[in-house]
């Protein structure tokens, strides 16, 4: 039996709390799994500088707003795969019980955005670099998907992606 495995859950947090002070910059689905925790769970030990969350509710007001952002990065990250798309966020539709996202751009599919349980809005340092994302996460505390403020030629923010961020998190904060 491993120590994850007999740890109480209070016990579990604690040691992902301590690995995220000792790498704040960490993948926090990294620290998540090492721990046994759920990855909204340690997002949630971010300092409110870093992270908010704006209720389900608000799932299709904040996606039609990305969709006027421009080409962003989106996000899928598994215990099997990191996947990564460029594009621009289609507009939406609920139909049938799924979240149905179609246009002109590599991202579209059926997300079941009653599944969502929370959306994200982190901003903090990864890999020396400030990274700006909304992540939208499940009744398991785990991320469905993530839509990250694309960077420059130069690896910068792009300026107005990150300020339609800034808008966009200021009014759930």
């Amino acid at each position: 039996m491993t120590a994850q495995a007999t740890a109480s859950a209070e016990e579990r947090l604690a040691a992902a709390r301590a690995a995220l002070a000792a790498k704040p910059d960490g993948v926090i689905e990294a620290v998540a799994r090492q721990h046994g925790v759920a990855s909204r769970d340690v997002l949630a030990m971010l300092p409110p500088s870093e992270a908010v969350f704006a209720p389900a509710s608000a799932f299709a007001d904040i996606w039609q707003d990305m969709t006027g952002w421009g080409e962003i990065l989106f996000i899928v990250n598994t215990p099997d795969i990191v996947l990564e798309c460029h594009g621009t966020l289609p507009a939406g539709s609920s139909a049938q019980g799924w979240f149905n996202v179609h246009g002109d751009s590599p991202i579209g599919g059926h997300i079941k955005a009653d599944n969502c349980r929370e959306i994200g809005f982190v901003d903090r340092t990864f890999h020396g670099r400030r990274s700006c994302s909304v992540q939208f996460y499940n009744a398991a505390g785990e991320a469905m998907f993530k839509v990250f403020v694309r960077r420059d030629a130069e690896r910068q923010l792009l300026p107005q992606q990150t300020a339609r961020f800034e808008a966009l998190r200021a009014r759930y904060a």
